[in-house]
């Protein structure tokens, strides 16, 4: 309240930060019929104006300079009306309060800068009756709003006067930024009206609540909601007031305490116990027998210095013993005897995971350079693929063959960088990063250092754990890395890190630069078998207190499992399914009922329950435009179906089953080269304008895409514009071009599975596939064809019999030339 008592025309247009001030003349002086049909709108936004009430306006606003002139010249009466949002620049009708205030214009003044200030005087209340014009600037009808007698002597103005009076002088002297002159200005008003309008005008709050003010017809009412908010703010200067004497009362007592503390220290000296010097002293006598490097040691010593200069109750101290008892617990120059013994290295790697041939060699190729070179210096190992494949656990099996310690890393949903580089001692609860965290668990400075989920690191304000990364993974920077909270750097060269993610395109690409890239692929249904068998199943049986003897699967039990329970690249969901099965036994086992004697499917199905999954099956080739193909997907390969119809339309394409981009491209990319090779493909090239077609990839609900669809769906659209059958048992993947190029594809090894275990016996692929074949191995493959293609047309003279179709479609075309 009151804080508009200095002049200051300088302030940005109709602003609020302006000077009331009391003029002698009468604060109602202008009669209804002092007015024209039409008053000029003059919209102002960090203020209201009162009636009797002085400001000066800075206005710069060009259509407010015009308004303000013509006023001027004329008789200088304007409508002043408050906006509802003081932030809109540019003020339409609908933006402007319907009551405001007539003012008449004292003086105006033009500034060097163009802009032009006013002072104006508030007289009568008005309200807009209706808007006439927003050009050249606003004009309205008003209604002048007439105060209603008001009886001086009677008891309750008295008490208002008074009241609002006590208020207002309560207010100055609670708040001292008020200046003392504003108690003379309350002294010498003796208008109720201007008393309250005075008062409101200065109150310290928002425009919308002196507006409500405002619009309060009674002079009376007016007054007594002014009182309300005077009453409000006097509350909060009080609590205002209240809280900086408990501070300062907290100071002396912060000061006291000081004194006690000294008082007590003196006395402990005097009994013999063992204060914050000793501990500093013990501190100091580890650190000389500790064996690190010399910048490590001079930098204890440096800050164990500083410690004893500190008076033990700062609220640095605990924070500064933290420091240097974290210093002394790194394990610095401290390393586990590496074991090279290759041949036991592999003996782990086979016993801990079945199959992933390619991984396990290249990971013994590392440990092999590392054998000869005795140099932790090269590329760091990356695990990507799907989940549940064993990423983790390899790092773990890496570490077990090398006689290291192993430690983990979680950098899923880290978004702070201080996770990684630790935070600055200066902060409350500064602690170091889990990188050091992470060592010193290890007790030595070459553990195997798993960093677990390396693709799921994100960044926010606090920072890029990716950027971070990069330090702690570059072989020629990371002998140095640099800890906010240790001060000090730790060379991390001889720590073997090893990442894992589960997508390639989330990591940071100079960190994905940093790191060799090993790939592993999901496990086939044959894989899962043996780990079944091998791993799973003696695990689960050993947790649920069983013997071997207790538990004996089939492996058609074990293959219902993996086909009709889980759909996954890993075997996570497959063990928990297993455990399922073998909590049943157990039950039976504890409560002495009959143990089954083997695990079959039927019984797989009634300890189970229903089947969640049905493995797709091929379906014969009796109808044209039906293709099978092969596709990847994150839980291994599958079959799918490219289905094609005609019906008697405009040429219109329809795709449907919620296919990607990409998908959507080979299936117009098939068309195009279909209707540009018709005739020798002996197709009427009129069937392309009178037939709609209609291409559909079950299932609809299953999102698809990729290109290796294409040679298919140029085959099921050969068929049905042909009416040929398709070649029983056949399937086949391939992307196409417009020349009729038959492209690779990935995935083949997960594709071919599928298709061995759908029936399927013939399979075209492109010819640079077959690289990819030859590195399955050979029982995976055996019963199965496989044709080797360049281009279209050896697909299409593969896959498409001579025969036409059982029932074929009969064209109906327009007479013409064909």
């Amino acid at each position: 309240m009151f804080k508009e008592i200095a002049i200051s025309p300088m302030e940005q247009e109709e602003s609020e930060e302006l000077i009331q001030l009391i003029n002698p003349e009468k604060e109602i002086d202008i009669r209804p019929e002092d007015l024209t049909d039409e008053l000029s709108i003059l919209p102002i936004k960090n203020t209201v104006l009162f009636p009797g009430v002085v400001i000066p306006i800075t206005v710069t606003r060009q259509k407010s300079i015009r308004l303000i002139k013509k006023a001027y010249q004329g008789n200088r009466i304007i409508g002043v009306v408050a906006q509802k949002n003081k932030q809109t620049e540019d003020p339409a009708i609908e933006d402007l309060c319907r009551l405001g205030t007539i003012a008449r214009i004292i003086k105006m003044l033009v500034l060097p800068d163009g802009n032009t200030t006013i002072i104006i005087q508030g007289k009568n209340r008005f309200a807009i009756k209706e808007f006439v014009g927003e050009e050249p600037f606003i004009t309205a009808r008003v209604e002048m709003q007439i105060e209603p007698a008001l009886d001086l002597k009677s008891k309750e103005v008295e008490a208002l006067v008074q009241s609002l009076k006590d208020a207002a002088s309560k207010i100055l002297k609670l708040n001292p930024d008020i200046p003392q002159e504003a108690q003379v200005a309350l002294d010498n008003i003796n208008s109720t009206a201007f008393l309250v309008h005075f008062l409101a005008s200065n109150l310290n709050v928002e425009v919308a609540d002196k507006q409500k003010i405002l619009e309060v017809s009674n002079i009376i009412d007016r007054g007594t909601l002014l009182l309300q908010y005077m009453l409000k703010e006097i509350q909060m200067l009080e609590i205002k007031h209240e809280i900086q004497k408990k501070v300062h009362t907290d100071i002396d007592q912060q000061q006291r305490d000081y004194f006690l503390r000294q008082q007590i220290k003196v006395l402990q000296d005097e009994l013999g116990y063992d204060g914050p010097d000793k501990e500093i002293e013990k501190l100091r006598k580890r650190g000389a027998e500790k064996k690190w490097p010399k910048a490590a040691a001079d930098h204890f010593n440096k800050e164990l210095d500083k410690l004893q200069r500190t008076n033990p109750q700062a609220p640095d101290f605990p924070l500064m013993m933290n420091n240097v008892e974290f210093m002394l617990d790194l394990p610095w120059e401290e390393y586990t005897v590496d074991d090279f013994d290759l041949k036991k290295a592999k003996k782990i790697l086979d016993k801990d995971h079945f199959g992933l041939e390619k991984v396990k060699t290249r990971i013994l190729e590392y440990l092999a350079v590392l054998k000869l070179k005795q140099d932790m210096k090269g590329p760091i190992l990356c695990l990507y693929g799907p989940p549940g494949v064993g990423k983790t656990s390899l790092g773990k099996s890496i570490a077990k063959s090398l006689g290291r310690s192993y430690v983990r890393m979680s950098l899923g949903g880290v978004h702070d960088e201080a996770e990684v580089r630790g935070h600055r001692k200066t902060y409350i609860g500064a602690m170091p990063g889990k990188i050091l965290q992470n060592i010193k668990k290890a007790k030595s400075s070459n553990p195997v250092f798993v960093l677990d989920e390396i693709d799921k690191v994100r960044s926010d304000f606090r920072g890029d754990p990716s950027s971070a990364l990069l330090e702690v993974l570059d072989p020629e920077q990371n002998n140095a890395f640099a800890d906010n909270y240790l001060e000090v750097d730790y060379d991390l060269s001889k720590v073997l890190f090893i990442a894992t993610a589960n997508a390639l395109d989330t990591i940071h690409p100079a960190l994905r630069d940093r790191m060799e890239i090993i790939e592993l692929t999901g496990y086939t249904v044959e894989e899962k078998l043996q780990i079944a068998l091998k791993h799973l199943i003696p695990k689960q049986i050993k947790e649920h207190g069983l013997v071997s003897a207790d538990v004996k699967f089939s492996k058609e039990g074990v293959l219902k499992v993996i086909e009709s329970y889980t759909r996954e690249s890993g075997v996570r969901s497959l063990e928990r399914k297993i455990g399922s099965v073998v909590r049943n036994i157990a039950k039976s086992k504890a409560m002495d009922e009959k143990i089954l004697d083997e695990i079959t499917p039927k019984e797989v199905i009634k300890i189970l329950g229903a089947e969640i999954f049905d493995e797709e099956m091929y379906q014969g080739n009796d109808f044209a435009g039906v293709v099978t193909g092969l596709a990847w997907t994150q839980v291994g390969g599958d079959i799918l179906f490219v289905e094609s119809s005609l019906s008697r339309g405009k040429g219109t394409l329809t795709i449907s089953g919620q296919l990607g981009d990409v998908m959507k491209e080979s299936a117009t990319a098939a068309l195009s080269y279909l209707k540009a090779n018709a005739a020798s493909l002996q197709i009427d090239h009129r069937i392309f304008q009178n037939y709609d077609l209609h291409i559909h990839v079950p299932a609809g609900a299953v999102p698809k895409d990729g290109p290796s669809a294409g040679i298919t769906m140029l085959t099921s659209l050969a068929s049905i514009f042909t009416q040929r059958k398709v070649k029983s048992q056949t399937a086949m993947t391939g992307e196409i071009t417009l020349r009729g190029k038959v492209l690779p594809v990935g995935g083949i090894k997960e594709k071919i599975l599928a298709a061995k275990r759908s029936g399927i016996k013939e399979i075209i692929l492109s010819a640079k596939n077959k690289r990819d074949i030859q590195e399955i191995e050979k029982p995976y493959i055996k019963g199965l064809s496989f044709h080797y293609v360049d281009s279209v047309d050896q697909v299409l003279k593969l896959a498409l019999l001579k025969d036409k179709v059982a029932k074929p479609l009969t064209f109906i075309l327009p007479e013409g030339k064909a």
